[in-house]
Formats: structure tokens, sequence, C-alpha cells
């Protein structure tokens, strides 16, 4: 295993960020990433201000699972959705550059947040779902008795976007939901991981994976590409 990657994983472990860089042949995107479960507010607070890109949430395809989280590209193109809102007869997505499949799934907020959208309200919504995972692998919960749980302390719509990982992970889809995804259970971790895609600031673009690792390493944060990630989990 590669330095990089070990120290990436040391820090990951330790609730600190990671950036990681998926590949020149896909979005050409580095993601600053946490530990869903060492979420705090000044973990969003980073994440919005030094990034500029979309706080999402990236989850296992076992959390997926577990809480009956389907595929917004599949709820969207229901035949029965489709007829009653005619609309998404136009926006399908079937134009993807960078993939065939989006990951999105549901978004979410804690019950107890106000707006949602805070750094406090966003730092628990993430934290909390993290938890909440864990307590019901640990009580070997049912699906049915996963999906009451998650009800009685969240909601939908919300103000974190999820992703969902593609079952199989990064063997079947290798975009920044299963390299996230990856990092963690790597880590030994819950595979549940909160980020944001890095843009220039000064600029109309994501920020470049040169300009990127040199923001990493002026801040002693670990930046790991894609590639080593999928050689160490393949």
């Amino acid at each position: 295993m590669r330095k990089e990657l070990e120290q990436a994983l040391q820090a990951f472990r330790g609730g600190k960020p990671v950036c990681l860089f998926d590949s020149e042949k896909r979005e050409g995107e580095t993601d600053l990433l946490f530990p869903a479960e060492h979420a705090h507010p000044e973990t969003m607070r980073q994440l919005r201000q030094d990034c500029g890109g979309l706080l999402f949430l990236a989850i296992g395809h076992e959390v997926g699972e577990r809480f009956g989280l389907p595929f917004l590209q599949d709820l969207h193109t229901e035949q029965f959705m489709m007829d009653k809102w005619k609309v998404l007869h136009h926006l399908k997505t079937n134009d993807l550059q960078y993939d065939s499949r989006s990951a999105f799934t549901l978004s979410l907020n804690h019950r107890d947040t106000f707006t949602g959208i805070t750094d406090k309200d966003r730092s628990l919504t993430t934290r909390r779902f993290a938890e909440l995972y864990s307590e019901l692998v640990e009580n070997d919960s049912s699906q049915e008795e996963s999906m009451s749980a998650l009800g009685k302390e969240f909601r939908t719509p919300g103000h974190i976007p999820v992703c969902r990982e593609s079952e199989g992970g990064l063997k079947t889809r290798q975009g920044h939901t299963e390299l996230a995804v990856g990092l963690a259970r790597l880590a030994g971790l819950t595979p549940v991981v909160i980020g944001a895609e890095m843009l220039e600031p000064e600029g109309d673009n994501a920020l470049s994976v040169e300009e990127a690792r040199k923001w990493a390493e002026a801040r002693d944060i670990p930046f790991i590409q894609g590639s080593d990630l999928i050689d160490a989990t393949l």
C-alpha cells in the first residue's frame, strides 16, 4: 500500500479530512471528505468555505439497502410517476457525460433541525445518520425496523443530498460515491462519508488536481488518487 494512502487512512480514522481525486478520465474533480460519524459544525463550515461544490453524503450499498433508499433516477422513470408528472418525460437522465447512472437518492434533514441548512443542522443530520446506521447494524435490526427508525429521526426532502453506492462498489462503478465509501471501508469506518467537490475560488471550473494537491499539502491534509484506492481495494 502506498505511503500516501496509509497516511490518508490514518487521518480518516482520526476524524480528519482527506482530499481524493477521481480521474482525468472521469469527472476530473477532487473531493474533500470527512467520515460522517465525526461530522461537527466546523466540518460543514470547512466544506462550504474551502470547496464550493455540492455538499453530499456518500453511503454504501448496504446502507441504502438497509434503509430501502431508492435511486432518484429509478424513481423518476417509473411509468406511473411519468404518467402523473408529465414533465418527467422531458427530464430523463439519459445524457450524463461521465456515467450512465446518477448516484443520487433521497435528501434528508434530521427532525431536530430548524431549516436544516446551518452548519449545526447539517452536521446533526450527517453525524446522526451514520450513528443510527451503526446502531441498527449492531442490534441486527430488520429492514422494516430500520426504515421505521429512519423515519422517526429524519424527513425528506432535506438539505443533505445523499448519494448511494452502486452494488458491487468500485468493481462496478468508480465514481466519487464509490471512492468515498471505499475509503471509509478501508479505514474500518462506517460506510457513510460527507464531502464536497473543490472548485476554483476565482474561476468557473473544478480546481485542478495540481492546485488541489498544493492546497492539501499547505494544510497537511492527505491527498490521494482514486487509482491508488482502487488498487488497494480490488
